[in-house]
């Protein structure tokens, strides 16, 4: 009686740990198309870029179980994206912008209002696609009913993670570049402790895949700075007292070589 009260308790408890997949997704299409049935045609127009640029980085708004990572991940996970960023010359702020900004099924209107809020120009938005795989082994099945769950690790759990940063010029509403960043999470653990250790991975999922994104990022943002050089579509208007760093390098050139100069004049008269 004893083992067939305890083998009830332990089922009821494994019915409780979902099976089968679980997603969870912030989808920029959602956001900026919503009632888009067929993909939009933009109408050809020319985006003027006028560094240094105000750039705001922010998650979409997710929808699904979980909804994503918590506010303050959030809020972490951009952090790493704006160190990573922070130190180029032709940005002049990065700020971060709390999700709650974001309206739902906002499209651009909204993208609009929380630029104006925010004061940026530039603003990168990070969508994400998370699935978490929950399956349980016949080896497992078996230790639960003899043993019980809180001895044998029997649940596994395959995390895999999509993040897309699409950085979009707010006023001519153009797409400028995009990177994608992907991770992948295996793992497995107790039904007891299956809650806390999948979250954990789902966290660690988000993390690596910023870690992926970062490179990819900077390497399309350098192939966005040589494609504006012969993009007609795009124009660089540098605001006043701006230099790119072009003009500086070929000034501090210039006034080396003219301190080079006098040293010598000095020297031979020395």
């Amino acid at each position: 009686m004893l083992i067939s009260m305890a083998v009830f308790v332990l089922v009821g408890c494994a019915s409780m740990v979902t099976h089968g997949e679980v997603k969870q997704t912030g989808s920029i299409v959602d956001y900026l198309y919503p009632d888009a049935k067929t993909a939009p045609q933009m109408q050809p127009s020319v985006t003027y870029l006028r560094p240094p640029v105000r750039v705001g980085v922010a998650f979409v708004p997710g929808a699904g179980w979980g909804s994503g990572p918590s506010e303050a991940d959030k809020s972490r996970l951009l952090e790493r994206v704006k160190a990573a960023f922070g130190n180029q010359q032709f940005i002049s702020t990065i700020e971060i912008i709390p999700t709650q900004y974001l309206r739902a099924k906002g499209g651009f209107e909204n993208l609009d209002q929380v630029a104006r809020m925010f004061n940026v120009e530039v603003v990168a938005l990070l969508s994400y696609d998370q699935v978490q795989f929950n399956d349980s082994n016949e080896l497992s099945v078996l230790y639960w009913t003899i043993i019980g769950a809180y001895v044998v690790h029997g649940d596994k759990y395959d995390i895999q993670t999509l993040l897309d940063a699409s950085v979009f010029d707010v006023k001519s509403r153009k797409l400028l570049f995009r990177a994608p960043g992907t991770s992948q999470i295996k793992g497995s653990a107790s039904m007891s402790g299956f809650s806390e250790s999948s979250r954990i991975g789902r966290l660690e999922g988000f993390n690596q895949a910023v870690d992926n994104l970062i490179p990819q990022l900077q390497n399309e943002l350098d192939k966005f700075r040589e494609r504006i050089k012969t993009d007609s579509s795009i124009r660089v208007e540098n605001k006043p007292g701006y230099r790119s760093g072009g003009d500086w390098g070929w000034l501090s050139l210039l006034i080396a070589m003219a301190l080079a100069v006098l040293f010598q004049i000095k020297s031979h008269r020395a």
